[in-house]
């Protein structure tokens, strides 16, 4: 298993882990993540992965003998730490998803304190940051906040190579795998660790956040997002964020909103932040309809509905 606490990543583990997604390539090797219950229903399917299949030990998770996989790619497992004992069978520590275009490691399993999350949220986020990147605003500083495994801040280095890009979080064992990933990428990242945008000095044109939206969680570091409906954090990186915009800059905000009585109580907040800092807001309702599953929680009693929502902020 990695460990967080030691430096983000050392020169062999670094390697190790770039070669993985290097040797993943090279053989084609592709995987959409599902929402967790998705996963388990169809990784239970098989007991164990069936010989060479990637996907089945990479994706799927599942257990696997040490003649499943190939020597080479074996090792460089060894090397990364990423190999742990299932009841006489090997498993990966990590998961490997295909994200717009690119290979993206993160932990396989989302119940640790630590754990790195990449799902349907990081699918739409991008989706989200591509629309945004087709019109001509400035662009030479970008700051993405809590970068998580990076599929924001790769997509957005990939869209625009000229620019500065900055990705920052709090959680350690993100920035090994955010380093790993941009290296096999080989996309231009600065990686910083702190927590939202005062964790890097500068001003930006654009800065962007994915924050976790989910009231408790747990203290999850993805899934805790602070206060009685998990809005409190995105309104923070917000209010802390506009002050760090150039003239013309802007904050690109993706996250969930609770609906109550048919109203979008983040939204309305969200203006509030725009009208103080003088900033236009631009909003969307994404998808109307995600983490239902939370609703039967006590937190969430009044909620009707979560809503998948981007916003844009504009000094």
């Amino acid at each position: 298993m990695i460990d967080a606490r030691q430096p983000a990543a050392t020169d062999r583990l670094h390697g190790a882990l770039v070669e993985i997604l290097d040797r993943l390539a090279a053989e084609g090797y592709g995987f959409v993540t599902t929402t967790p219950s998705t996963h388990r229903r169809v990784a239970s399917r098989l007991t164990r992965a069936r010989r060479g299949d990637l996907r089945d030990i990479f994706g799927w998770g599942r257990a696997f003998e040490p003649e499943d996989l190939e020597p080479n790619l074996l090792a460089a497992m060894r090397a990364a730490h990423i190999v742990v004992d299932d009841e006489g069978l090997l498993r990966s520590s990590v998961r490997v998803s295909s994200l717009d275009g690119r290979l993206h490691l993160h932990s396989a399993r989302n119940d640790a304190p630590d754990a790195v999350f990449l799902g349907p949220d990081s699918y739409r986020f991008v989706r989200f940051l591509n629309a945004l990147m087709r019109d001509d605003g400035p662009c030479a500083a970008i700051l993405d906040v809590g970068a998580g495994a990076g599929a924001g801040a790769l997509a957005l280095a990939a869209r625009r190579p000229q620019a500065r890009v900055v990705a920052g979080d709090v959680n350690r064992l993100a920035l090994t795998f955010l380093t790993a990933n941009a290296a096999h990428a080989r996309l231009a990242v600065e990686i910083v660790e702190g927590p939202g945008p005062q964790a890097v000095n500068g001003m930006f044109d654009l800065i962007v956040a994915n924050p976790p939206y989910v009231a408790g969680g747990d203290r999850r570091t993805y899934r805790d997002g602070g206060g009685p409906l998990g809005a409190d954090l995105a309104l923070d990186w917000v209010e802390a964020g506009l002050g760090r915009l150039r003239t013309g800059g802007r904050f690109a905000l993706y996250t969930g909103s609770p609906i109550i009585e048919g109203r979008d109580l983040l939204r309305a907040e969200l203006e509030r932040l725009a009208t103080g800092a003088g900033a236009s807001l631009a909003y969307e309702e994404l998808d109307p309809d995600v983490f239902g599953g939370m609703l039967s929680q006590q937190a969430y009693s009044q909620v009707e509905r979560i809503a998948a929502v981007g916003a844009v902020l504009t000094r």
